[in-house]
């Protein structure tokens, strides 16, 4: 490769290509706006089936050679396949209706806290520390601060219609902020259920690959009801082939690539790019506004995901880990 060229060691080649990973993950949000016409359950239900098609097409050998023991565990494989089949409509659905700076930042920095939950109530060694609870609240009042919207001079004008259309708003960011919610738990659910597969013997890409061929086929069949306008115009099938390709099957090989050499907590951490990439798209490009009191929620929200990613005890929760995307 060229960057073993150039005289980088592994770790610093499986760090790029983890931060090259989540800059395209961070672009979702804001590809997905080009095509407004295509609804956001198609859009995701499109670009995870097929990534997820891919996914398992990739992993076929390993499915393989591990399908004895993904048989005694169909009951978590079912569920954890549901809960990828549930994450990208929350998720698409969030950015739609919150925005898709907020609708990005809620999703991603919510399912680590998820994501420790599930480990302290199924682990063995059920082990909370203050710097994990002190680390969850600061991530809570980060994202409380980001999901508010300072009233603006129109919001104290007397026109009832005016009022009307910005309590219609502030009611469909607070749906969006809840759909996000519900994104963070299925991206948690199934990534903890992968790494228990994995620690019970199942190989990492057989895991992968059976939740996500799984997953993808509770999606496509939906496209027949929310997939319309995905080829409509070209503007429409760019996006679409640019949502399964790129971010889901480009970003996820890339990922990795970067977790043979890169530890999880650090992987986890450097992933860390995405949110801070779809907010700064999200106000360049589609011209979102995040009041000063948003961004220093982000910096919470930041502080919090490093605290935990940095955390090295054994027992602790750990962060999310996008291996179980890989």
């Amino acid at each position: 490769m060229l960057a073993m060229r150039c005289g980088f060691t592994q770790y610093q080649n499986g760090a790029m290509a983890i931060l090259f990973a989540a800059v395209l993950w961070g672009t979702t949000g804001v590809a997905a706006s080009f095509a407004p016409d295509i609804s956001p359950l198609g859009i995701g239900a499109f670009a995870m089936g097929v990534g997820g098609m891919m996914q398992a097409a990739l992993a076929h050998r390993k499915l393989k050679a591990n399908l004895a023991n993904l048989l005694q565990q169909k009951a978590l494989l079912l569920l954890s396949a549901l809960a990828l089949a549930i994450y990208p409509l929350a998720f698409y659905s969030s950015m739609r209706m919150a925005g898709v700076a907020v609708g990005t930042v809620v999703s991603i920095a919510s399912a680590p806290l998820f994501s420790a939950l599930l480990e302290c109530l199924f682990s063995k060694a059920l082990h909370l520390t203050k710097r994990w609870l002190i680390s969850v609240l600061i991530g809570l009042f980060g994202i409380a601060l980001l999901a508010y919207r300072e009233p603006q001079a129109s919001a104290l004008a007397t026109d009832v219609a005016v009022n009307l259309q910005q309590q219609a708003a502030q009611q469909r960011q607070l749906w969006g902020i809840a759909l996000g919610l519900l994104a963070g738990l299925t991206y948690a659910f199934y990534s903890w259920a992968a790494r228990s597969m994995i620690d019970s013997g199942v190989h990492s890409q057989a895991a992968m690959g059976s939740i996500f061929g799984l997953g993808a086929m509770l999606l496509l069949p939906s496209l027949f009801f929310t997939g319309d306008n995905l080829f409509s115009s070209p503007a429409n099938a760019l996006v679409s082939l640019y949502m399964a390709v790129i971010p889901m099957t480009l970003g996820y090989f890339a990922f990795g690539y970067g977790l043979r050499h890169v530890k999880a907590s650090s992987a986890s951490l450097l992933t860390l790019m995405e949110p801070v990439v779809a907010a700064i798209l999200a106000v360049l490009i589609i011209g979102e506004v995040i009041s000063p009191m948003g961004w220093f929620g982000m910096l919470l929200i930041m502080l919090c995901l490093i605290a935990q990613a940095t955390e090295k005890p054994p027992g602790v929760p750990v962060a999310i880990e996008r291996s179980a995307t890989t």
